[in-house]
């Protein structure tokens, strides 16, 4: 799989993907294949657009397989080492980039195999980019380019046979407070804080986990200018996330009427911003994409298990967009941080079991 380490060692973080865009790119050109890039490099404010690849099957239609090409933040360049039981670790301090080059580089494999000769069905190959800050690769993604009805995304980094049938709503809220700067020792009493204000805000919501299918957060307070001054401004930035859309958005109104209450209680003033980030899903039983994944890893050996997760893929924004996608685990663990590792069986597993869907959803035509 030298493959996947050169993939891995080159840097990508969101919003600097073009090099691994070219790499990607010219490798799969190199199997005479056609590669297109959208321009969703300016609106996904990434460092290129996504990549798409058709092949043409033995049979009519085709199934999509998705893979991001850039990774979270890192510093210095990363070292991929190969260790004593067959696992790929980081060599230093950094990522490995396992998420989700060990998908792109399962696909880029997937695609030299059916280069010279048709795969039992199409195949559509996308490499998305900035999917790590909000999917937003995908979302600027025109899917009406796509002849695939059903496609899977691999980027759950659990054990192999993992299957994800529900994932969450997810909306951010943000809040700019506003109150009166004074100096803090000599005339306190004209000033309005608006930190004071925004803390009172969080103190009134019900954050971390609401329910079983909802979960709330603060994640960023800042303000002020100087110890000595009464702050005049605080930021305030949150997320609420539900499999049912109803309860985030019952949940964000909770928080923002927190959040008047608290600015009109304090002689302050506040302006709210909340978006949807990505849209939550349910996947049906009778899911064509579930099927052929479940009989593809049955055949592998693999028991299917059927999880929630409470985080977004661009799965979510596919099936948003009507497509039935299923996101599957693809064996890597402990993303995002300096331990992530991939065991190299893995990557040849995630191999053989996209033949095998190929296999099945040819079987349904």
């Amino acid at each position: 799989m030298s493959r996947f380490v050169r993939l891995c060692e080159i840097s990508s973080p969101t919003g600097e993907e073009a090099e691994i865009a070219a790499a990607v790119k010219a490798e799969l050109e190199s199997f005479g294949l056609e590669v297109s890039e959208d321009d969703a490099a300016g609106p996904a404010g990434a460092g290129a657009g996504n990549l798409l690849v058709r092949v043409e099957g033995e049979k009519p239609g085709f199934v999509l397989f998705a893979a991001h090409i850039d990774t979270v933040p890192h510093s210095g360049p990363i070292e991929v080492v190969l260790d004593d039981e067959g696992v790929y670790r980081s060599g230093g301090d950094t990522i490995l980039g396992a998420d989700n080059k060990a998908a792109v580089a399962v696909l880029m494999e997937l695609a030299s195999r059916y280069s010279t000769r048709p795969p039992p069905i199409g195949i559509e190959l996308l490499f998305t980019v900035a999917e790590e800050q909000g999917l937003r690769g995908a979302a600027a993604f025109d899917v009406s380019r796509l002849e695939s009805k059903t496609g899977f995304v691999f980027d759950h980094a659990t054990d192999i046979g993992e299957v994800i049938t529900a994932s969450p709503s997810l909306h951010r809220i943000t809040a700019e407070f506003t109150g009166v700067e004074a100096h803090a020792g000599l005339v306190p009493e004209a000033g309005r804080s608006a930190i004071v204000t925004a803390a009172a805000a969080i103190g009134e919501m019900k954050l971390g986990r609401v329910d079983e299918e909802t979960t709330a957060n603060i994640g960023r307070i800042e303000g002020g200018s100087s110890g000595n001054i009464i702050p005049g401004s605080c930021l305030v930035s949150g997320e609420v996330r539900s499999i049912d859309p109803d309860k985030v958005t019952d949940r964000i109104a909770e928080m923002s009427d927190a959040m008047v209450w608290a600015a009109s209680a304090n002689g302050c003033e506040v302006d709210i911003v909340t978006e949807e980030i990505f849209r939550g899903y349910l996947t049906p039983d009778d899911s064509p994409a579930l099927i052929a994944a479940e009989e593809a890893l049955r055949a592998r050996g693999h028991e299917p298990v059927r999880r929630a997760t409470g985080g977004g893929s661009d799965a979510n924004v596919f099936m948003a967009a009507g497509i039935d996608v299923l996101l599957l685990a693809n064996g890597t663990y402990d993303n995002h941080t300096h331990e992530e590792s991939v065991p190299r069986d893995n990557l040849v597993e995630m191999l053989e079991i996209c033949e095998e869907i190929l296999k099945a959803s040819a079987a349904r035509c």
